[in-house]
């Protein structure tokens, strides 16, 4: 399985990006699909994640209310809509899928390359 992240680019803050992790095989409703973010000299942390099979979303405190994490189920896809954007949000942002929720990067496997958030001020 490869997860291939897509949508990043560079805003202004306040503006608004829109984006994908394609699984180039199917993902299974016991699958919790994770969004993490790494900025530069920082530990890869959570953003948001998702349950495949009920939709239930999660997310943490610092993109709550800004971030919207939803799923195509019929084209393997995640989403994640990124809005309000702010300067602290600028990281290479990652998606992977886990078998359980978990707020732990270590959880997740199948790490695609990212994509790349920068956000100016």
């Amino acid at each position: 399985v490869q997860l291939q992240a897509s949508g990043g680019g560079s805003v202004q803050s306040g503006g608004s990006l829109r984006l994908s992790c394609a699984s180039s095989g199917r993902i299974f409703s016991s699958h919790v699909m994770g969004w993490f973010r790494q900025a530069a000299g920082k530990e890869r942390e959570f953003v948001a994640a998702i349950r495949w099979g009920t939709g239930r979303a999660y997310y943490s405190d610092s993109v709550k209310g800004r971030f919207l994490i939803s799923r195509g189920t019929a084209e393997n896809t995640v989403y994640l809509q990124l809005d309000k954007l702010k300067p602290d949000d600028t990281a290479i942002y990652y998606c992977g899928r886990g078998n359980g929720l978990s707020y732990s990067h270590k959880e997740y496997r199948h790490w695609g390359q990212g994509t790349q958030v920068t956000v100016s001020s």
